[in-house]
């Protein structure tokens, strides 16, 4: 098969509204996909059925593509060089403002509390000209190579796109890897990010949060130095971890289930941030701040990314997500801009689509 057959098996399916998936694994040369066969929509809670997971922020409703009732696809991908720009939305007053008062309802509920951490986020939308698979596929697949690249229509989600930078767990027998990434810059070639002393303290307080969690389950867990992380045109502080499972602790669901939503994408306490987002942010996250990735629960295996850096497609508009965490050093107007640099991702993917 080669890319123009695979657009055609897009088109087909999501013409026919039938789930797929097409991604791509950083740092891979290979593009992977499940086609759907029938119309039925499959979940999962236990990770119990080989396929490729797709799960919202508030985990109520597992998607999967389950890979004995798909057609698996395999081609090899040469990156292809396009064009690169940075891209400016017109932004309403009413929207800056409003993200500027939930952060500071935030900061309020940090101080009042005494609690490290909140995570605020916001949806965009922009008009579309058209829905062009080939531009966005190619321009999704080249941009990013260091990204968990993925395309995935669902009738029961619609249809999404994204490059993310955060593995959630990925597992292998018993074997595990997981990262902690928090704070964002800019990133500019050659230059070293000079780090504040609350990026590095949020970092701290995400791997913190992790290594306890994993500490639960496992019997070794190794805990890497901490490093910067180039992700497209953002920078990140990451650490990571790697270990064994214990027997009691080597159960695929329960285990993406402890570790889901992390201090990155909610904040801490968990459930105190948690509460604060249903109730303070306006608007659902969907498919945003979840997961994503394919399992082979027979092996013990599973990829999952977290859903960062997306964006929701439909005939008229693109959604696209993003979000930033809110500590009490935080300055709204600082979150705002970090908001507005992590549009660049899917921006620099739709750019050529957008309805002017």
């Amino acid at each position: 098969m080669e890319f123009d057959d695979l657009l055609k098996k897009i088109n087909s399916h999501h013409q026919s509204q039938l789930p797929f998936v097409v991604y791509m694994f950083p740092e891979s040369e290979t593009l992977l996909g499940s086609f759907q066969e029938d119309d039925i929509t499959y979940t999962t809670q236990e990770f119990e059925r080989g396929g490729f997971v797709f799960s919202p922020f508030a985990q109520e409703k597992i998607l999967l593509i389950p890979n004995d009732k798909s057609i698996q696809v395999s081609i090899p991908w040469k990156r292809l060089q396009v064009e690169s720009f940075l891209m400016k939305t017109k932004t309403r007053d009413s929207e800056e403002r409003h993200y500027l008062q939930l952060v500071q309802k935030a900061l309020e509920k940090i101080r009042v509390n005494n609690i490290p951490k909140i995570v605020t986020s916001r949806k965009v939308e922009l008009p579309l000209s058209s829905l062009d698979f080939s531009v966005l596929a190619t321009r999704l697949f080249s941009l990013y190579p260091k990204a968990f690249r993925y395309l995935w229509f669902h009738p029961d989600s619609g249809l999404w796109m994204g490059a993310t930078p955060e593995v959630l767990l990925k597992v292998k027998k018993k074997e595990f890897s997981t990262m902690a990434l928090a704070g964002t810059q800019r990133h500019v070639q050659g230059k070293e990010p000079k780090w504040t002393p609350k990026e590095i303290l949020e970092q701290q307080w995400v791997t913190d949060d992790i290594s306890e969690r994993l500490q639960k389950m496992t019997s070794i867990v190794k805990v890497s130095k901490t490093k910067n992380h180039v992700a497209g045109s953002l920078v990140h502080l990451r650490t990571d971890f790697n270990g064994i499972f214990t027997k009691s602790g080597n159960q695929l669901g329960a285990t993406v289930k402890n570790l889901h939503p992390t201090p990155a994408v909610c904040g801490l306490p968990r459930n105190m941030a948690y509460d604060f987002i249903t109730r303070e942010e306006g608007y659902d996250r969907e498919f945003y701040t979840g997961y994503l990735g394919p399992l082979d629960s027979t092996q013990n295996t599973l990829d999952l990314y977290v859903n960062l850096r997306c964006m929701k497609v439909t005939e008229q508009n693109y959604s696209l997500y993003v979000g930033g965490g809110v500590t009490v050093d935080s300055v709204p107007a600082m979150e705002w801009e970090e908001t507005q640099n992590k549009l660049q991702t899917m921006l620099q993917v739709i750019g050529p689509t957008l309805s002017q």
